[in-house]
């Protein structure tokens, strides 16, 4: 293996079957040299922060908070964990990254610059490419409710999850180099086969 590895992330919203392509892309071949992982988490130490921020009450943290925890969970998650398996020539794929915390507390309340600038003073690494899982919040959360209890982001109100559709969208279209959206209705053969044609390229 020679060179650096791709970083690749998974978005979507709640129930859109993220960890189900993730499980599919882990288990072909042309991925079986890639490090899988996830946020918040995909460290010690920001798995520690992960289970501050998606328990408890949906008021726990403002969304200036859960901006702060996020980039520090980011900032070791980074570099403890992506940053030396990308140099190794590993491909990444990463279960939610940064255009989630530009949805989520963006959502929230907090602006876009905000959010950017400070990934870029504490993080800086984007990634190449981007698969969204797009489907109707109220079939992603019919999904979600029927998994184990609902975390605190999945219990907040409906108005929200559509909110959060929207600017994911709105990413997409921003940005189409790196981003391509995938109809989540689609069973996940279908999800997982498209998903490989396009990180082919």
């Amino acid at each position: 293996m020679s060179g650096r590895g791709r970083f690749i992330t998974i978005e979507g919203g709640e129930g859109t079957g993220k960890s189900t392509l993730v499980t599919g892309l882990r288990g072909s071949m042309a991925f079986e040299e890639a490090l899988f992982t996830r946020e918040p988490g995909g460290s010690p130490g920001a798995e520690e922060i992960r289970a501050l921020f998606v328990s408890g009450d949906t008021d726990r943290w403002d969304a200036l908070t859960e901006l702060l925890l996020i980039n520090a969970a980011r900032r070791d998650h980074v570099i403890r964990t992506i940053e030396p398996a990308l140099d190794a020539g590993r491909d990444v794929i990463c279960d939610r990254y940064l255009d989630s915390t530009r949805a989520y507390q963006g959502v929230r309340g907090v602006d876009r610059g905000l959010i950017d600038a400070m990934h870029e003073q504490t993080v800086g690494l984007s990634p190449e490419r981007t698969i969204l899982l797009d489907a109707a919040p109220e079939t992603g959360l019919a999904r979600a409710k029927a998994r184990q209890g609902p975390d605190r982001f999945e219990r907040m109100e409906g108005g929200f999850h559509d909110a959060l559709r929207t600017v994911f969208l709105d990413i997409a279209k921003a940005e189409p180099e790196r981003v391509t959206v995938l109809d989540a209705t689609r069973s996940p053969e279908e999800t997982l086969a498209r998903a490989l044609e396009i990180l082919a390229c």
